[in-house]
């Protein structure tokens, strides 16, 4: 099944798994190692039981399936391990396994064997996840970088304070930079060494199902990046593992990613998207996460990608096209969805490629969600203009619906727009730090209302004025409840009360019945007014300032006459705003000819 990249469990054959075995002479305990290197002259193990020594531990290989295999009694769980592989072109390196579960602690880069003894007590959460669909539900995603969340934090710690954290403020998932061992902290995870190892930096892997099993039972979603697209080059890991290029594609047309330094999986040979496709089911069922965030899809989908003239080469049509990708993608996502009901995939696709949450039955790549970086792009350049000059980009805060339904889509203010000098939503801010706090409050808002699922980067949610870095981790000393990053961060938290207490915010997300535009066009005054509906029944009035001022005796048209209720004033004083609004309250009154769509 391997061969033809359909053993979707794929981790129970490959890789070192404690064993017993009983035999005449009673129970003989040890460890089996099984590694796929199909062109190497002879694979043999070593590690700390025999003193790094490649001659003791020879691997026999198991016909012609490629697999080397192996077991080793009084093997110890939690003993060091790489393979030392006699490459096809005569040379020898020593490789940490492609299927380690747990490693060294980097920068060192020996696997290490181990087992599982957790006991899970998530259960209610699993039934319940099985039975929604992420896509009509809540879902407010708090993106977290552990490692400089609160450095020296391990998983166990986490488990404690991000938990209690994400629970206060309100949001309904987190989402973790990629999880899976990488040598260099400052790829931020995006470069995978250990692909079924949760990095040893924090913890064992027992540790962060720990994490993992804290956030369920306090009722937090829990997904993590993945990044199929492309791996590093080091010498010891997956890149030319037998001598030969195996994981990665062998023509470096197709097979390298100039701009980054890396390696291309081969999405064409059956076996690597087996490696592939198992471990997003590995990360699921083995750790219980409920989604999977795909990096740098774009990357996987265009065979010129990032690429010169001359440098790809094109399909079989002659198209740019990656069409090994387009079917892995497809698997992928067709199979863990099968498998795994309520998850949730989501792409990084930053471009207009068609049908990116599209059922895979129906021609589609089988996501459930895309970000929406045309949104993201749009709305950040519109909010960084001083109030004066806006309505000359008016345009950019309504082009966004014009495809809102295309796609599921996510809302993402990520981790990539404060860094490499962009600065912070609190730097993109004009004006005085009164000013820059009403207008992050405004765009908080604005991001909560528009269609889609939202997410927001850590620290943001607070107004952190320096750039991210995963070395230095966030500036919590400068928090204070009592002035402007205690006010943001308050109103992040009514935020999500109100988007989960309220239907309108986000059963209709989907569908172009969900919105009415009160006033597309009020570019003069810089004002957004929008209704959203629910299925439910339910509709609410989404008035967004962005002059920078006041706006008095200010007009426009609701459904029907009547009070209605303010459940949300980014002006207010408990978010140190000016306190300037409606007494909670305004009343529409019945004038011919001024109504806005009636709710359906």
């Amino acid at each position: 099944m391997f061969a033809e990249g359909r053993h979707e469990r794929l981790w129970e054959i490959l890789g070192a798994h404690p064993r017993s075995f009983t035999t005449p002479d009673g129970i003989v305990e040890g460890v089996s190692f099984a590694v796929w290197a199909p062109n190497a002259k002879g694979v043999s193990v070593i590690g700390d039981f025999n003193h790094w020594d490649g001659n003791e531990a020879q691997m026999r290989v198991m016909g012609s399936s490629g697999v080397w295999e192996l077991f080793w009694p009084g093997f110890p769980v939690g003993g060091l391990y790489k393979f030392r592989v006699h490459g096809a072109g005569g040379l020898t390196t020593d490789r940490a396994d492609p299927m380690a579960f747990a490693t060294e602690v980097p920068p060192q880069t020996a696997s290490r064997v181990t087992a599982s003894s957790y006991t899970w007590n998530d259960s209610d959460w699993m039934t319940r996840r099985a039975a929604q669909n992420p896509v009509f539900e809540p879902m407010s995603t708090y993106e977290v970088h552990l490692m400089s969340w609160r450095p020296g934090l391990s998983y166990r710690q986490l488990a404690t304070e991000l938990t209690e954290y994400v629970v206060e403020q309100g949001f309904t998932h987190v989402e973790l930079l990629p999880v899976a061992e990488h040598p260099f902290g400052g790829s931020w995870g995006y470069q995978v060494t250990s692909y079924y190892a949760p990095t040893s930096r924090l913890g064992s892997p027992d540790d962060f199902r720990h994490l993992v099993d804290c956030l369920h039972q306090a009722g937090i979603g829990v997904i993590v990046d993945w990044v199929p697209a492309h791996f590093p080059k080091d010498a010891w890991a997956l890149g030319r593992f037998d001598g030969t290029p195996l994981y990665e594609h062998s023509d470096p047309r197709r097979g390298e990613q100039l701009d980054w330094g890396t390696y291309v999986f081969d999405f064409g040979r059956p076996e690597v998207r087996n490696f592939l496709v198992a471990n997003a089911l590995y990360w699921l069922q083995e750790y219980h996460v409920d989604g999977l965030r795909v990096d740098a899809v774009a990357s996987m989908l265009y065979l010129d990608y990032s690429r010169p003239e001359g440098g790809w080469t094109p399909n079989i049509y002659g198209g740019r096209e990656n069409l090994e990708a387009v079917q892995f993608l497809q698997e992928m996502n067709a199979t863990v969805h099968k498998a795994n009901p309520g998850i949730v995939t989501i792409a990084e696709e930053s471009t207009s490629w068609p049908g990116v949450t599209r059922p895979t039955n129906l021609g589609g790549l089988g996501f459930s969600m895309k970000w929406n970086m045309g949104w993201m792009n749009d709305t950040l350049d519109y909010v960084s203009h001083d109030p004066v000059h806006r309505s000359y980009h008016h345009h950019e805060m309504t082009f966004s619906m014009l495809y809102a339904f295309s796609e599921n889509y996510v809302l993402p203010i990520s981790h990539d727009e404060v860094v490499h000098g962009k600065g912070t939503l609190w730097t993109r801010m004009p004006g005085d730090d009164h000013a820059k706090a009403a207008g992050l409050r405004s765009l908080l808002a604005y991001q909560w209302s528009h269609p889609g699922k939202q997410l927001l980067f850590m620290g943001q949610e607070f107004g952190q004025r320096a750039e991210w870095s995963e070395e230095r981790g966030l500036d919590w000393f400068q928090l204070d409840e009592q002035g402007f990053s205690g006010g943001v961060q308050r109103l992040v938290r009514d935020l999500n009360e109100i988007y989960s207490r309220h239907p309108a915010l986000w059963s209709r997300d989907t569908s172009p019945e969900g919105y009415s535009w009160i006033d597309a066009n009020d570019s003069a005054n810089n004002v957004l007014s929008f209704l959203r509906f629910g299925a439910d029944g339910s509709v609410l009035a989404c008035v967004v300032n962005f002059a920078g001022s006041e706006h008095s005796e200010y007009r426009l048209g609701l459904p029907h006459a009547g009070e209605w209720r303010e459940v949300l004033n980014t002006d207010a004083t408990i978010y140190n705003g000016a306190g300037i609004g409606n007494m909670g309250a305004v009343q529409a009154t019945d004038e011919p000819g001024t109504a806005a769509r009636p709710p359906r």
